[in-house]
């Protein structure tokens, strides 16, 4: 279990206070080992373990407190129980209906500090989620970034090169399970496979009600193949038309909040970086896992410069960036990425192998006029820097600390 200190230090100016810490994500990607580590952190400043009650939903010994009422009067009865400060822990709370109203009423019935993790990015909109406005604070759990994968990597084969550990990255991802499969590529493979089907099933198929499961997964598939890539919902209807599948762009886009909802998906908006306005057609979209886009679908390698884009703007939520797509008069800059007073420009490739190539990465950038850290990111091992733009290779850019 490797400390996830980019979560940790977030979450520890929450720990013991009356607002609800809500972590979401992906299926499978860390939530739980999260818990894990906050109540180590907890039991380290002298909380005692009888002070912790974790249930988590999914297990079907506790299905019978799958209702706000039920879960409502077992926390209760526990917690007459402990002596001092009750810590709760509840794992994917989504499966509880009504699951906010309950979490409200602990908050004022008992001395208590709430963690909560979920599935899906609906976890805290809607209706009842009034019930928290303003009383909680949300961490999204990403899979393994190539410095964490690397850390846990190196448990299993101590002296693989940094070169290896990210070939290895770029074909299996970051699912932190991994590891303990000692990343064999056939069980590997199956795992994600699973996962994938998990997270189509669960969090997509049966939440959502979606009845034309083979239209949902041609539109997933035809998104994973086109990652990183401008498209709209009509292009994608004009596709699955042209293979014998009649559907609406409405629908369209119904299935892909659905899988943005269920975290498989990130949708990136553009940005007239000139008008400075976000416009509102052809988005790109990015996978949670490139690992899961391989065992699924394959072609990770063969498109290699789409998947090192993945790459870097799973790097860029992770540290906190709100990431646009930059559209500068006719060119277009990769990531847009701003944070507070932070912003910086990423441009990714695979390799800078012609003067063409260094003209068009280096070129996005001519009319962008202001003083931020613009980068091109690729796979090249020497410095091509030039006229204060960044040249770094992707490996040292991902393992850097700090972008200035």
């Amino acid at each position: 279990m490797i400390k996830r200190e980019t979560y940790m230090s977030r979450i520890r100016p929450f720990i013991g206070n009356d607002l609800v810490k809500v972590l979401t994500g992906i299926r499978r990607s860390g939530k739980s080992v999260m818990l894990d580590l906050i109540k180590e952190e907890l039991r380290a400043s002298g909380v005692d373990n009888t002070q912790f009650i974790s249930i988590n939903f999914e297990n079907m010994s506790n299905a019978h407190l799958c209702t706000a009422a039920q879960l409502h009067d077992e926390i209760l009865r526990r917690a007459s129980e402990i002596n001092g400060k009750v810590y709760l822990f509840f794992d994917e709370i989504q499966e509880v209906d009504a699951w906010e109203k309950c979490i409200n009423s602990f908050r004022v019935e008992l001395d208590c500090d709430i963690y909560i993790t979920g599935s899906n990015a609906k976890l805290l909109s809607g209706e009842l989620a009034t019930y928290l406005a303003g009383r909680y604070v949300e961490f999204v759990i990403y899979p393994f970034s190539f410095a964490e994968f690397i850390e846990l990597y190196r448990t299993v084969f101590p002296d693989t090169s940094v070169e290896k550990c990210f070939t290895k990255y770029l074909t299996i991802g970051g699912m932190p399970y991994l590891s303990n499969l000692r990343y064999d590529e056939a069980a590997s493979r199956q795992y994600l496979q699973d996962l994938y089907n998990s997270v189509e099933l669960k969090d997509i198929v049966k939440r959502n009600r979606i009845r034309d499961v083979d239209m949902l997964e041609r539109i997933i598939a035809y998104i994973t193949s086109n990652i990183g890539t401008t498209f709209s919902s009509t292009a994608i209807s004009k596709y699955l038309k042209s293979e014998g599948r009649s559907v609406s762009p409405d629908t369209v886009l119904n299935y892909i909040k659905a899988c943005t909802d269920a975290f498989l998906f990130y949708q990136v908006k553009r940005q007239d970086l000139q008008g400075k306005k976000i416009l509102t057609v052809n988005e790109k979209y990015y996978v949670a896992d490139h690992g899961v886009r391989e065992a699924v679908f394959g072609g990770n390698m063969r498109d290699i410069n789409l998947v090192l884009e993945n790459v870097v703007y799973m790097e860029l939520l992770r540290r906190g960036y709100t990431v646009t797509v930059g559209k500068a008069g006719e060119k277009e800059i990769d990531f847009v990425c701003e944070k507070q007073r932070e912003k910086l420009y990423v441009q990714v490739c695979y390799l800078l192998a012609s003067e063409e190539t260094s003209k068009r990465e280096f070129g996005a950038y001519d009319s962008v006029r202001d003083n931020f850290p613009k980068y091109v990111v690729s796979l090249d091992e020497f410095d091509m820097s030039r006229d204060g733009i960044k040249h770094r290779n992707i490996r040292d850019f991902l393992l850097s600390e700090e972008w200035n």
